[in-house]
């Protein structure tokens, strides 16, 4: 069938993107679904910076390649071998498939998938095949292969996936919620349920306030937890105290007022937020880094600190997530009334809008842009 859909050229192109303009929108073929594999029609795709680390080139993955990876939409045909989903489920997209058998998937989500990680570096879906193509110019009709983005690639009206791509929820979750579901919620709210697990009462502290660390702000309340978000950008400290953090301060106030914590959660994937999460953790405590940054970075730990103080130090990748696991719980708690997600939603966008979204995102002034359908 034919697509519409928003392909990344050229990694690593130079900002303003909007000037340099790294995306095509436009047609593309898409292969039916095949064996344990889904159609789905694209309602919400939200801009995320995982998808801003391939723009810039801190991610290196093969280009051509249509981006996306936070998505949820309705199942329009299933795969032979597809089983417990049907024409007209509303699924959350993740962008980590989980084959279910390798050693990874034996950690309960400490550990990615082996198999999911290899294909979304390859560009392919679990299966490792590539269902995205685009006719290439004065070739005479001829096609060439678009690489998938994180098994997902949202940025389109369509897109097939593999069954372990997605989470069915109820038609009563909104496209908007469920979007949000399968990366900002999974991997902030994760890193305070899975990797973090404060006790009852426990303060939480989040440095960076985008929005993975405003989903693991609003997990960590949702839970009962006093709250203190910690951003450079004054805006989102005020939008923080309005959800109802207890405190919300730079990093530098953060530091010198002496606020520890037994959890602190890393959202923002610098090695200056890695260390002032470091600082603000308390002794026995737990600092939990769920940032992306650049491969080359390096911070600067004391390892007698770490002992004397008896600090643990947890890396959490999709916040340590199972999806099908930990979606349904993310998804009670919205429907009581405790996690109000719809406040992550910062804008929508038209997907010819795509360059000036990662623009955008990369001021430091969106929490999520959605592209609605």
């Amino acid at each position: 069938m034919r697509i519409t859909g928003a392909v990344l050229e050229v990694s690593g192109a130079q900002p303003p993107f909007a000037a340099s303009h790294p995306f095509t929108v436009g047609e593309l073929v898409l292969d039916p679904p095949g064996r344990d594999e889904l159609l789905v029609r694209i309602e919400a795709a939200g801009v995320c910076h995982s998808d801003l680390s391939v723009v810039d080139g801190n991610r290196v993955r093969p280009v051509p390649m249509l981006l996306g990876h936070e998505a949820a939409g309705i199942v329009e045909q299933a795969g032979d071998g597809v089983d417990g989903l049907a024409p007209g489920d509303r699924v959350v997209m993740t962008f980590l498939p989980r084959c279910g058998h390798c050693d990874g998937c034996r950690t309960a989500g400490r550990l990615p998938c082996a198999p999911g990680s290899a294909a979304n570096n390859a560009g392919t879906l679990l299966g490792g095949g590539i269902r995205l193509h685009r006719s290439a110019p004065d070739a005479g009709g001829m096609t060439h292969d678009v690489h998938h983005h994180l098994g997902v690639s949202a940025f389109a009206t369509h897109a097939v996936v593999n069954q372990a791509s997605v989470v069915r929820v109820d038609a009563d979750v909104p496209p908007e919620i469920a979007a949000l579901l399968g990366c900002a919620v999974l991997t902030g709210g994760g890193a305070v349920i899975n990797a973090g697990r404060p006790a009852p009462g426990d303060r939480v502290v989040v440095v960076g306030l985008g929005g993975v660390g405003m989903a693991a702000l609003l997990v960590a309340l949702a839970l009962g937890h006093e709250v203190v978000g910690v951003d450079p950008v004054p805006a989102k400290l005020a939008f923080a105290r309005t959800c109802g953090a207890a405190e919300a301060l730079t990093p530098a106030d953060a530091v010198d007022r002496g606020i520890r914590a037994p959890l602190v959660v890393e959202a923002a994937g610098t090695v200056r937020a890695f260390e002032t999460a470091l600082e603000l953790t308390a002794p026995g405590g737990t600092t939990v880094t769920v940032g992306l940054p650049a491969p080359d970075a390096r911070a600067a730990v004391s390892p007698l600190v770490l002992t004397a103080q008896a600090r643990t130090i947890v890396g959490s990748y999709l916040g340590s997530a199972v999806p099908d696991r930990d979606i349904p719980r993310y998804v009670d708690l919205w429907r009581a009334g405790r996690l109000p997600l719809e406040r992550l939603v910062s804008s929508h966008i038209g997907l010819d809008d795509i360059d000036v979204a990662m623009d955008r995102l990369a001021a430091g002034g969106e929490l999520r842009q959605l592209i609605t359908f």
